[in-house]
């Protein structure tokens, strides 16, 4: 493919991004605007092992493309490039600097639900992509966000063959830290964090710009101590960062579950957020038998109601999530209960 380098566009710590015009009267002329990734054949090991990966990972609306590589030989440097989709609208970082600071929710709901689609995918297809953060999330110009930089995504299973930082430590989930375990969960750790900031414009760990590395990654790893979720915040959206955030990656929820979530698929004709809030009861006093319950609803929910997410919806679908002691927990609360499903009852005399 032949092209012409325009002016750079970004830098990272071994690559720089440029525009690439396809030259006139080339076979690729029909192409749009993309951008460059270069860096010296010496150091190409992260440019290429993006490209092998997205190759691997096909086409994916939620994904920058890649159209390919090449070398070129530029005032005496020995240049590696991938020509990548351009992304116009730039990344999300920018994105929240230019509207002062921090997005309303229903943009972070929009956004949020696009990078889960990507993510869905990459996870899908066997890999992890180990460094999501707002600057590694492009925006084009019809304002879709499409997840970028693979230069540290993984295959999920591999063994690591020595201990790393991998990713950027204001992201990384206590797995990584803690046992080197670069996975799939890890990304969901690393959204909710960026879910945190698009909503705020500020890390999600409170701490100064000064701040050591090895204190924060202390922080991650020891303790019972989670990132803090915005006040500020819709209840839904609360819900939402809660099942990022949880220490054990065996019990955090996967993008494919967290698209299910009424924080990103469930928005009312006004797109304001459904209440999270359980029914009120009308009755005053409590109830005197079993069956003296004449406000509950027992007919199958809407689609836009809260049991819609309930945890008896989702373990319907994905199995068990929560201990026994959540569950005596939530049947405790005044949240109603659809009585109606009947996969597991039997019948008595």
């Amino acid at each position: 493919m032949q092209w012409i380098r325009g002016e750079t566009i970004g830098c990272g710590s071994t690559s720089t991004v440029s525009l690439a015009i396809p030259k006139k009267g080339s076979d690729h002329q029909c192409l749009p605007m993309m951008a460059v990734k270069s860096c010296s054949v010496w150091d190409s090991s992260l440019v290429e092992n993006e490209k092998e990966i997205l190759d691997e990972l096909g086409s994916c609306p939620y994904i920058i493309k890649s159209f390919g590589d090449c070398c070129s030989f530029e005032n005496g440097v020995r240049f590696y490039n991938l020509l990548l989709e351009y992304a116009s609208g730039g990344s999300l970082a920018n994105r929240v600097k230019q509207a002062g600071g921090f997005l309303p929710e229903s943009d972070v709901k929009r956004y949020t639900n696009s990078i889960l689609k990507g993510l869905r995918h990459i996870h899908a297809n066997g890999f992890a992509h180990c460094d999501i953060k707002l600057h590694n999330l492009l925006l084009l110009g019809d304002d879709e966000v499409k997840i970028a930089d693979f230069g540290l995504a993984r295959r999920t299973g591999q063994k690591q063959s020595r201990a790393e930082i991998r990713g950027t430590p204001l992201y990384m989930s206590p797995e990584s830290v803690n046992d080197n375990e670069y996975g799939t969960a890890g990304d969901i750790w690393a959204l909710g964090c960026a879910v945190v900031e698009m909503f705020t414009g500020k890390p999600a760990w409170n701490c100064k710009p000064e701040t050591n590395v090895m204190a924060l990654l202390i922080r991650i790893g020891v303790g019972d101590e989670l990132p803090t979720i915005p006040v500020e915040m819709s209840e839904l959206g609360k819900d939402f960062l809660s099942k990022c955030f949880v220490k054990d990656p065996r019990k955090r929820w996967s993008a494919e579950m967290l698209l299910e979530h009424p924080f990103v698929c469930t928005t009312t004709n006004d797109h304001s957020v459904v209440s999270l809030k359980p029914r009120q009861r009308s009755c005053s006093s409590s109830p005197t038998g079993p069956f003296d319950f004449p406000d509950w609803v027992c007919g199958q929910p809407s689609p836009t109601t809260s049991e819609s997410w309930s945890i008896r919806a989702v373990e319907s679908r994905f199995g068990s999530l929560t201990s026994p002691a959540d569950r005596v927990r939530r049947l405790a609360s005044d949240q109603t209960c659809n009585w109606s499903r009947s996969v597991s009852w039997v019948n008595v005399r």
